[in-house]
């Protein structure tokens, strides 16, 4: 036996070998039911717990893909801009337009305005400045980031 208490029991004489092998069945025999059971509903808890997990991963992964493609094109926005931007003149005449309920400016030549105006060149925003652009790349500006073009008198 391997059991001490049971030992000392049977020595002392409170207990007869037939009620501790009665005892020893009755514990194995609880063992083999209660075995089945919890085995069940721990697996089934695992699972669903293992689910759970897989859905918050597939969800982080998505934000994190999302996150990654509007980092992308804002980077793309900047080269763009930055490319194919043109030269601003500080002495040319004020060319004015809204912004978010707000009147600014930026100076151009008169040939710039006269093209601004009828659509052949756009104002794009880069960083707190803005700047001129021709129409092609507005186009392909707004088809990333509508709100960093500002104005944009294109034909329909």
């Amino acid at each position: 036996m391997g059991n001490p208490l049971q030992e000392q029991l049977l020595k002392a004489g409170l207990a007869s070998k037939k009620q501790a092998k009665k005892a020893e069945h009755e514990k194995r025999i609880s063992r083999k039911q209660n075995n089945g059971q919890p085995t069940a509903a721990v697996s089934n808890a695992a699972r669903e717990e293992q689910a759970a997990k897989e859905q918050r991963n597939r969800e982080l992964n998505l934000q994190r893909a999302e996150e990654t493609r509007l980092r992308e094109q804002k980077a793309q926005v900047k080269q763009l801009i930055e490319t194919n931007r043109l030269p601003q003149d500080s002495r040319g005449e004020p060319y004015h337009f809204a912004e978010q309920n707000k009147i600014k400016r930026i100076f151009v030549s008169e040939e710039m305005g006269d093209q601004l105006s009828r659509g052949q060149l756009a104002i794009v925003r880069l960083g707190p400045g803005y700047e001129v652009v021709p129409a092609k790349v507005a186009r392909q500006i707004a088809g990333r980031d509508k709100e960093a073009v500002i104005v944009f008198h294109e034909k329909p």
